[in-house]
């Protein structure tokens, strides 16, 4: 008898590739922009989705916003009979991480989940250059990435947990699947769902809710210029945060005379 691992017939084929999926449409992309993560989580959570905010990752440098279409990559514990990183970093090529790169369009962000894990470096310096040049939004991990000081001169916004010098398999995950539901931070991600990340953190806004989530963050970014006026002239913070129905009769008559960006 042999210590020696013998693996076996491969039970799947990785990289694993989910189903069809759509991205939501230029237009649809551009009507989101002005939106905050603290406003789309507020609304989302007045339609009853309440997992929306990704918990942990952080911006790599402060002040970054994007708005995006969630690509989704997903890495999974390693298991040496049928994924690991022994092979050295060479092996990652053949792996999502490298797939996924070749179906970035632009305004994607990239969602990856890691478990946050603080030993798995899953994106690099190249990588997040290449993924850059194919006009890729921003990068969300649940976990680290490595090259943390090249990546901040990409200027590229990332909200990850911080760094480590391993690259992405040489620790205990492996980039196993991508275009398939991930968990990051505590929330479900859908391929195409729109990510919404600034300093208060990343948000998942499922793309079907979308269009009412814009709408209701509308008018509340509009009625929050008209309270700020009214509590800079000095009235009460009752009175106008949030608005009474008495106030609201003031703001509608205030905001048929004002003219707000759209």
């Amino acid at each position: 008898m042999t210590d020696q691992l013998i693996a076996p017939h491969r039970a799947v084929d990785l990289p694993i590739r989910g189903g069809e999926w759509s991205r939501p449409d230029a237009d649809e992309l551009e009507a989101m922009q002005e939106i905050g993560s603290a406003t789309a989580c507020s609304k989302l959570h007045a339609l009853g989705v309440r997992r929306t905010f990704v918990e942990g990752p952080r911006p790599l440098v402060p002040g970054q916003k994007v708005v995006g279409s969630a690509l989704t990559l997903q890495f999974m514990p390693q298991r040496e009979d049928l994924a690991s990183g022994l092979s050295q970093e060479y092996v990652e090529r053949h792996t999502a991480l490298w797939a996924v790169m070749e179906t970035v369009q632009p305004g994607d962000v990239l969602v990856i989940q890691a478990y946050g894990s603080a030993f798995s470096g899953c994106i690099g310096d190249i990588l997040a250059r290449y993924f850059q040049r194919k006009g890729g939004a921003g990068i969300v991990v649940d976990g680290r990435i490595r090259d943390a000081g090249r990546i901040r001169e990409l200027g590229i916004p990332v909200w990850c947990t911080g760094a480590t010098p391993h690259y992405a398999s040489q620790s205990e995950l492996f980039p196993w699947a991508y275009d398939v539901p991930v968990a990051v931070g505590g929330v479900l991600c859908m391929p195409g769902d729109f990510v919404v990340a600034d300093d208060d953190g990343p948000v998942v806004v499922p793309q079907a809710l979308a269009p009412q989530v814009r709408d209701a963050a509308k008018d509340h970014q509009d009625w929050e210029v008209f309270s700020r006026e009214r509590l800079d002239a000095g009235a009460r913070l009752s009175d106008y945060y949030p608005l009474t129905p008495a106030s609201r009769e003031e703001y509608e008559a205030w905001r048929s005379t004002t003219s707000l960006p759209r």
